[in-house]
Formats: structure tokens, C-alpha cells, sequence
């Protein structure tokens, strides 16, 4: 699926019309992003502090929907390990 828009950094907005908030550790990893990248969307293991996954460009990205809540205290552990 290709991204329809990626102006503000922790959102993206793929052509289906949905939109995810990127977990703040993944950032990096969306920076060579264009309109042209091919991403599919996964569900995540239940274990993870997304819902689902980007996948695509060599790279896993930890995302959940627009308007939903990071789980505060696993995100924090996430970014706390690196």
C-alpha cells in the first residue's frame, strides 16, 4: 500500500484512508519514506507495544491507530532498553 501522507513525523496516512501514530522509538526508520514506498500493515504479537507493524523498505515499524493510546508503561520500558 502506498503512503497518501506523511507531513507530520509520528503520522501516517496510507491510501485505504487510515492513519497510524508511529511509536516515537521508529522514527528514524520512516525518515526515507516517500509517496512511492510500498507498506503493508500486520498485526503485532500480543506482546508488543503497537498493535500493528509497517512493513516494508527492509524495516518493521511499531504503530497503533490514529487516536489510540500508547500503553504507557510498556513504551516507556521499550524506550528506556533502546
Amino acid at each position: 500500500m502506498k503512503i497518501r501522507s506523511h507531513s507530520e513525523s509520528h503520522l501516517v496516512e496510507l491510501e485505504d484512508g487510515s492513519r497510524w501514530q508511529i511509536f516515537p522509538g521508529d522514527l528514524d526508520l520512516t525518515l526515507d519514506w516517500t509517496p512511492e514506498t510500498d507498506l503493508v500493515v500486520v498485526e503485532a504479537a500480543k506482546d508488543d507495544v503497537g498493535s500493528h507493524l509497517l512493513v516494508g523498505v527492509g524495516e518493521k515499524v511499531r504503530v497503533i491507530r490514529e487516536g489510540d493510546s500508547w500503553p504507557i508503561r510498556e513504551a516507556k520500558d521499550v524506550l528506556k532498553d533502546g
